[in-house]
């Protein structure tokens, strides 16, 4: 490719841009850059990088008309975000202190937290959104036994030692006499006349 270095540091920043940049994006753009630098074709530039020829021709002619600026990643559209970033560590610390008196329920379930998202946030969200969002903020599905608001320990084991028994010992149910089986039925029950 036909291209040449728009400044005379261009050429060690890139070197430098291969050989530590951890994002693996960047670090292929500067590496087609300097592939194409070198004298290699867009075809040649493809088979060592790994990409298609169109996409090693865009970052060098990028390169071409905006140097180095131009290879940095620009944003992307689309729909922004409904709970701003802002809102996200009081959004967390709210789900981390559990149920309100004022949420009746004793355990946050997807439907209550889309429910706090729309009220206190003024973020709608559907279900699916919200396990999106929970996951995003490093949330996991957890399953635990929820224990209610009410729940008292010392009271369940006192109950617990003061409890009669519930179960009583069975009487002794095999007849010793000329049945041995066992079952309670009539002796001409056995017997049927056919």
């Amino acid at each position: 490719m036909d291209v040449k270095a728009r400044h005379k540091d261009d050429l060690a920043w890139l070197q430098e841009c291969v050989a530590k940049e951890r994002d693996a994006r960047q670090r292929d753009r500067c590496r087609i850059v300097l592939l194409a630098l070198q004298g290699n074709t867009a075809i040649q530039i493809a088979d060592k990088v790994g990409c298609s020829r169109r996409t090693a021709q865009q970052w060098v002619y990028r390169y071409r008309d905006e140097g180095l600026k131009g290879l940095r990643e620009r944003p992307r559209p689309g729909q922004p975000k409904r709970l701003p970033t802002s809102s996200e560590e009081v959004f967390r610390k709210r789900l981390q202190a559990g149920p309100t008196a004022a949420d009746c329920v004793c355990t946050l379930r997807g439907r209550d937290i889309q429910r706090i998202l729309a009220e206190e946030f003024g973020a709608m969200y559907s279900l699916q959104g919200v396990y999106g969002l929970l996951h995003r903020l490093g949330f996991s599905c957890l399953k635990p036994r929820p224990q209610h608001r009410k729940n008292d320990p010392e009271t369940m084991a006192a109950w617990l030692a003061d409890a009669p028994l519930l179960s009583r010992t069975s009487g002794k149910r095999t007849l010793t006499r000329k049945f041995r089986s066992g079952s309670r039925t009539k002796r001409a029950s056995d017997n049927r006349v056919r």
